[in-house]
């Protein structure tokens, strides 16, 4: 894990610890056993990596970079993912969680290009989060 963007510390209590339960909870649920980095950046990060890797010159929530060996790197930019989590009516801490469960499960093949794979990705990211204790971010949408 790297803390390039120091806000996050004051941003989320229990920070480092949140950020591993949620990437852990995930892996197991992917059957992912492979490395995996978390980047935890700001916008102006996020915005660069978009625009290099996606053609996409804006920030996004968060980024994952699959590694064709297994594993492979995430990263999340703090003002996007509060502005998102305020507008959500969202703990910022659990708007992490959700996004380092989503972020996991692409890297361990799961994607939403279909109806049909977003719901089976939606309905594993809130399995994942329910064990972790954070509420449903797809119920509310319904």
């Amino acid at each position: 894990m790297t803390i390039a963007e120091p806000r996050w510390l004051s941003a989320v209590r229990g920070l480092e610890p949140r950020a591993r339960r949620a990437f852990a909870a995930a892996a197991r649920a992917g059957r992912l056993d492979a490395p995996v980095s978390l980047l935890l950046a700001d916008d102006a990060a996020l915005a660069r990596l978009n625009a290099r890797f996606r053609g996409k010159p804006r920030p996004t929530n968060v980024l994952s970079f699959p590694n064709p060996a297994g594993g492979g790197d995430l990263a999340l930019a703090l003002g996007t993912v509060r502005r998102e989590a305020r507008a959500l009516g969202r703990s910022l801490a659990d708007h992490l969680a959700h996004l380092v469960v989503h972020g996991t499960l692409h890297l361990a093949g799961f994607d939403h290009a279909t109806e049909r794979s977003g719901r089976v990705m939606e309905r594993r990211e809130a399995m994942v989060l329910r064990r972790l204790g954070v509420p449903d971010p797809y119920r509310t949408r319904r």
